[in-house]
């Protein structure tokens, strides 16, 4: 049995939860795991222009955070051991995740840190769905697929005729200003 399987007996994860009358921990547990990770995220991208795989995985992270409830909210259901045997075995992967998006991070590897980040999201995305049946989460297919618009919208917008130079832009701004000052006294 390797480390990380100790680390994680989901039927020792099952047994102390039942136990300490805490089953919705790995509702809290999976959104702050998710939380940190996306920020190393964030961090390791922002020094550039993030690629449509990097926004798409930043905005799934997002959505399957966004407005995450408390344990006690009303559309909160209380978990029985069989969906604790399920959600044990979610945040097992999830925390095998993260063990490899510390690596990536490690081998300043962002494009494999991209899909790791995915795969997290995916994991604590199961989680919430298994206490919040209700919630409406997109899939990570669905938020690509508009990322990807948007990519494409934004790249159609760059001229490829610019050498993209201050001085450049400055001129062409002024250029588009004369043309819409003399389109307008016509």
């Amino acid at each position: 049995m390797s480390e990380n399987d100790k680390a994680f007996d989901v039927d020792e994860m099952v047994r102390r939860a039942e136990a300490s009358d805490e089953r919705n921990m790995w509702l809290r547990v999976a959104a702050e795991r998710l939380s940190i990770v996306r920020y190393v995220f964030l961090v390791q991208i922002e020094d550039g222009i993030p690629t449509a795989p990097q926004r798409s995985a930043l905005e799934y992270a997002d959505a399957v955070l966004i407005g995450w409830p408390d344990a006690d909210a009303e559309d909160v259901v209380d978990v029985q051991s069989d969906e604790l045997r399920t959600i044990a075995g979610h945040v097992k992967m999830m925390e095998e995740y993260i063990t490899r998006f510390r690596e990536c991070e490690r081998e300043n590897s962002i494009d494999d840190m991209t899909d790791v980040l995915i795969r997290i999201s995916e994991q604590v995305a199961e989680i919430r769905k298994r206490f919040q049946p209700g919630f409406p989460l997109p899939t990570f297919a669905e938020i690509r697929r508009v990322v990807q618009e948007e990519w494409d919208e934004d790249m159609d917008r760059i001229d490829p005729d610019s050498s993209g130079n201050a001085s450049d832009v400055e001129r062409e701004s002024e250029v588009e200003d004369e043309e819409q000052r003399a389109g307008g006294q016509a």
